[in-house]
Order: C-alpha cells, then structure tokens, then sequence
C-alpha cells in the first residue's frame, strides 16, 4: 500500500504542477494577446521559410521558460533566446525530414527513463541517489490515463518534445560528424605550412608618410568601393537612429537633507534600544541586520576602521555609503577562527512529508553515536551506517566553513563549531526549514582566531521626493509640447543648454536603447512614428526621456553616406597607395629603396601560420609573397598591404630545425574544427532561408 501511495503522490505532486504552469501560460498570453490586439488581429509570431510561428504556441514555451529561469533570465532575453530555437527548430526540422531521421517509440522510451531520462529530479530517491524508473513510468501512465487534454499536452511540451528535438538535432549533427574527412595530403600540407620559415629583405612605405589632407575620397569613390565589398556594407535588418535628451529626477539636495534629518530622527533610538533585531524591522533598514559575527579584516564599508575601534554600544555615522545614510553601532565583540574543520553525524527528526524517527528515539540514536565515536569506533563507518547528511557520506563527514559562511548555517551548529575549540565533541539540536534533527560534531581544527565583531548598520536610500520626480516630468512635458519637429527639438534643447546625445541602430525587436537601459515603449515609438517626429516624455529608470527620430535606414547596400564613415579609411588607403607605386622604381630593392626614399630591412623566420610582418603588423599579402618560390633571389612588384606599401625580396625559403610533429594530432584539430562549424549548421541554413519576423508587434 505504501508503494501505491507513493506512486499516487508524485503522480499528484507532477499533476499540480502542470496545472501551475498552465495558469501561468494562461495568464500570460491573455496578457500579451491583448497587447497584440491593438496592432493586429493576426495570431502568427513569425514564419520561416513559409512555416507559421504562432503566437500562442509561443507563449506557451515563454511561460514555461520563465517558470524554469525564474528571476535569472530578463523577459526579453528569454524571448530573444526562444525565437532563435524557434527559428532553428524550423529549419532543422526540414532537413530531418529530408534526411530521414526520426525517434522511434523504442529510442523515445529509452530517452525518457533512461541514463539522461528528464523525468530524473522529480523520481529520484534522495536517500540513495538512485532512479526510480518504474515509480516514473507509472505516474506518466496515471497522467495518461486521466485522458486529460491539458496535462497531456503539458507533459509532452515540458518533456516528451523537447527530448524528441534534442535527439533529432545529435543525430543530424552526429550524421555531418561522420561525413567529415580528413584527407593525408591535408594534413601533410598543413603540418609543411606551420613549419614553414622564410628570410626576406624588404622595404615598407607606410601609409601615415602621406597626408590625409592631401588624398580627396569622392562619393563616386566610395562607391566604387561599396560595388566591389558588397557584402561588407549590407545591412540585414533596418535600424533607426535618434537623438534625445533626459530630464533626470535625481534626489536633489533637499531630499537628501530629509532622509539625513529621518536618519538622525532614529539615531538615539538605534544607540540605546536593547532588541536591535526588532529595531532594524521595524525600521526597515536598506541593511537588514546581520545575527553574526565578522572578523574585524572582513569589513569592508565607509570608514572600516572607525567602525571597527568602536566600543560596544558605540555608533559612528550618520555617513554616505554609495546612495544610502549610514549610521553603524557595535553590538558584540569575541573572538573565533577565521575558518574551521568539523566533521558530524546527522539524525533527522520524522515530519508529516517525510516520516521518520520520533525526537526521543533521534536523540536516543544520536546518543548512541556519540558513544561508539567516543570509544573509538571508525568515524567513517558511523557515517555510513548512520548519518543521515548525504551531502557529506563522500567526505567521511568532514566539511570545512569560511566564517563568512557562518549566517548560511543552521545558528546551533555554527555556534558550536565556531565557538567551541578545537578537539570539542558536542550533540546539538538544529531546527530550520529544511529539516529538524540532532547533530553529533566534532571539531577537527579551527585557523586564524582573532577578534570579530557583530555590527548594525541603520541605513537609509536617498531618494527623489514626489516634488523632485513631478519637477523633472514637468520640465519634460513643457519641452515636449512646444517641440513639434527636429529643428524645433534642437533649438529647445540649446535654450536649456542641453546637448542631445544619439543612439544609432535601434533595431524594431529591441528591448533597450544604448546609453539609456531598458525602455522597450521607445523603441516600439520609435517605430511607430516617421523621420524627424518628436516623442513625449517617456520615462526610464530615473529620468525622463524625450526623443526625436534622426534616421532610417532600410535593409539593403548601405547609401554612400551610411558607408563613407567605415569605408574611407579604406579608400583613401587604396589611393595612397596608387601614388606612392608610382615611386617604387627601379630593377633592384635597393634601387626602389632610394626612389621612393626608404630604406631595405630583414625579416628573418617569418612563418607562414603567422600573417605577421615584425615590427610591422598583420600582412597577409606580403607573408604569402614571402613564400612564393618564383621570387627567391628576385624582386617582388609592389604590394598594396594594410600599413603601407611593400617591396620584397626572397632570400630563402626553409623550415624548422629538428622539429618533430605529431600527425595524428594535427589531424584531430582539423577534424575539431570542422565539428565546431558543424554545430552551427543553423546558422548556415538562416542565411538561405526566408524568416519573417513580426514579433514587435506583441512585446
């Protein structure tokens, strides 16, 4: 019947949570569906190559991402990293189909209650470590058999379709594995190309010897140079720039005057009162008191060694501690170790959830215990036989705690670990929120005793007042009304002295704008509005902010003016370069050394792994003409490079002295390589694909 019972209870247990998470996917797509409504009546997220991404099947996996992160993932992000599984699921999807691979029934059953099943948390016994695949199989049977619609499709979302999509995408990727070789030659050449040396001597023109003053880039120039780097100035999605001003609703010096006043208000209180604990809540201290000692080396605040010669019931402050007014007072002193070295044997007292030994027979258990240990018995072999602390069967019981640690562990046991004295054998009772029980410990060493303290820290946030926010809105308002388009946004922002500050790029999914943090409703402005439109006061974080769009810019080849800022370095590089060929005349590097007024130099070993010139920098172009055997004992023609312009000639072309080399693992790097590209196969496969995006017009 117990069996029975315990199947019946995880079953209940898995049951209540799937109805949880469908509440909670509920809620939030109600949510955001009416959000979406305002905008369109369409139900579709997206589509990839054809194929819908819908919004409430979205929603659904949002609500189960933000169950599983909790407060670790931002909303936006975890809608970032969904869409691109959804994209990629989409796009492996068709090459599954393609290829043939799927999961049978016999290879999803194994996934499910075997090695890696990820039923394994919620059934496994957590006195033994060991799965109970048959407790798992059961529940999911039960679910199954309830025939309810809901918690099917729960399990299979939360469960089943992930495992099924994890084991397509190691198949696919296991199958590209396999089709990669290595060929002999390959490794051959590679293993020749980074023993390669070469000895040069050369000449090098820099591209600084000629001003820039004196080289005019035309836009017929750039865009010679757009036509020729296509892909390099190709924008994939548009961007929008803005320029904007804040009006910041910072405390002003009077709101700080009043929280110093409220902090000197308490003061006489916090010096004298006899329960600090309660004092500290009821106040609602930004500090909250910390119950424990700290050594006098760990404090680290404002004025540490004020505080720290303070004498007990002393205070010092008020004082500034970052944004908040501080005053400390010295409850206790003693002294401790710094850290320590215990070992112990737990025996837990049986509750309601998790039935066990009554308090009487625990302490009469424990006291048997501590006896065998006295008497000599193998400490190890206690713990095995008796402890019911699984976390330290692997370390003989033994842990060791930093005294930072001390407000982590149960208060009883730290007292007696760190109170006590080395070679100390004690049974001390623990009741906490995880479990009440007897500990028998012993303390095994304790290192670096010195003096702590336990100090109490009355602070309080300065803050904007309700005056100070409805000051700056109301500013932000008044500059808004009278702003009605660019030329009147800037002609405003100088009669205030203000100097609008630019954000580039804003992309129409983004959640946050570059100098201004998270503000997702100006972005969702941003795009809604034409160039040269003026925002109201939109406030973010601290301040108000007031927008004006500078730009659009469509997806596509980038405009002269978009390019020119990244591409005429470039240009008017290339164009040097063009004169400064001109100069390099003559039959010999000496010769050309003395036309164009350079001087020859040697670059000895140069490798060919390494595209570096020394003393130079990254030169591709010259590395691989140093190589070229045509050119030994002869002169290059000039070369363009990245730096300047180059002239070489090849003395010799050799390779490492007494340099053995490894082929096989040569081979596996290659082989490496080529596996880190295959697992982004996804990502070639977006590039041919066709991925409509219309997720702004939900979040």
């Amino acid at each position: 019947m117990s069996v029975i019972q315990s199947i019946r209870d995880k079953g209940a247990w898995i049951i209540f949570a799937i109805i949880a998470l469908a509440l909670i996917a509920f809620i939030l797509q109600d949510a955001s569906f009416q959000r979406g409504n305002i905008f369109s009546n369409t139900t579709t997220l997206g589509k990839v190559n054809g194929r819908n991404i819908e919004r409430a099947d979205f929603e659904e996996k949002l609500a189960m991402q933000q169950q599983m992160y909790g407060a670790q993932a931002q909303r936006d992000q975890l809608i970032g990293m969904l869409w691109n599984q959804e994209i990629d699921n989409a796009l492996l999807q068709d090459e599954y189909n393609k290829l043939g691979i799927q999961v049978t029934s016999n290879e999803l059953t194994d996934i499910l209650f075997g090695d890696n099943s990820p039923f394994k948390n919620e059934f496994t016994d957590p006195k033994t470590g060991e799965f109970k695949v048959d407790d798992a199989k059961r529940a999911l049977a039960q679910i199954k058999k309830s025939k309810n619609a809901e918690q099917l499709k729960m399990i299979n979302d939360l469960y089943i379709k992930p495992a099924i999509e994890q084991t397509l995408r190691y198949k696919y990727q296991s199958l590209v594995q396999q089709g990669m070789y290595v060929p002999k030659w390959m490794v051959e050449k590679t293993i020749a190309d980074n023993n390669a040396i070469a000895n040069v001597s050369y000449i090098y023109a820099p591209y600084a010897s000629v001003s820039d003053s004196s080289v005019k880039v035309s836009d017929n120039d750039i865009q010679s140079y757009i036509s020729k780097h296509a892909t390099e100035f190709k924008r994939e999605e548009e961007g929008r720039n803005i320029s904007y001003i804040t009006f910041d609703a910072f405390p002003s010096a009077q709101d700080t005057a009043n929280v110093l006043n409220q902090v000197q208000s308490l003061q006489a209180e916090f010096s004298t009162t006899t329960d600090i604990k309660a004092f500290m809540s009821r106040t609602e201290s930004e500090q909250p008191y910390l119950d424990a000692f700290v050594m006098k080396d760990k404090i680290q605040v404002p004025n540490a060694e004020l505080i720290k010669t303070l004498p007990v019931g002393g205070t010092y402050g008020p004082y500034m501690d970052g944004g908040n007014i501080v005053v400390a007072r010295m409850i206790a002193k003693r002294t401790m170790p710094d850290s320590i070295k215990c070992r112990h044997i737990l025996v837990k007292i049986g509750t309601a959830a998790e039935p066990g030994l009554s308090d009487s027979a625990a302490r009469k258990r424990i006291d048997s215990v501590a006896a065998l240990a006295k008497s000599g018995v193998d400490f190890n072999e206690l713990v095995q036989k008796y402890s019911d602390d699984q976390g330290s069967k692997g370390t003989k019981g033994e842990y060791e705690f930093a005294s930072l640690q001390f407000p982590t562990l149960s208060k009883e046991f730290a007292e007696a670990v760190f109170y006590g004295a080395t070679g100390d054998k004690k049974i001390v009772r623990v009741e906490n929120d995880q479990y009440t029980g007897y500990h028998y410990v012993e303390v095994l060493n304790q290192r670096k005793v010195g003096e702590a303290v336990k100090v109490a820290y009355l602070s309080k946030k300065i803050v904007a007042s309700n005056e100070t926010i409805a000051a700056a809105s109301t500013a932000a308002a008044q500059f808004a009304s009278t702003s009605k388009n660019r030329k009147a946004f800037e002609d405003n922002a100088k009669k205030l002295n203000k100097f609008p500050l630019l954000a580039s790029d804003v992309k129409e999914n983004d959640f946050s704008i570059m100098g201004l943090g998270e503000t997702r409703s100006l972005v969702r402005w941003i795009y809604e509005n034409k160039e040269g439109d003026v925002s109201e006061p939109t406030e973010v974080a601290d301040r108000y902010v007031v927008a004006t769009i500078t730009a659009i810019h469509k997806p596509g080849t980038l405009t002269v003016a978009e390019a020119r800022p990244q591409a005429e370095f470039f240009v008017r590089n290339e164009k040097k370069a063009q004169q400064m060929i001109t100069k390099f005349t003559g039959n010999t590097l000496e010769a050309m050394a003395t036309a164009s007024g350079n001087v020859v130099m040697r670059a000895d070993s140069i490798t060919f792994a390494n595209a570096m010139i020394p003393n130079v920098g990254n030169e591709a172009k010259v590395v691989g003409a140093a190589f070229n055997k045509a050119l030994q004992g002869k002169v290059s023609t000039p070369i363009a490079g990245v730096g300047g312009v180059y002239a070489l000639r090849v003395e010799s072309i050799g390779a490492k002295a007494n340099l053995a080399t490894d082929a096989e693992t040569v081979k596996q790097g290659l082989i490496q390589a080529m596996r880190m590209a295959a697992f982004r196969s996804a990502e070639a496969l977006r590039k041919g694909a066709v991925i409509k995006d219309y997720r702004f017009k939900f979040y």
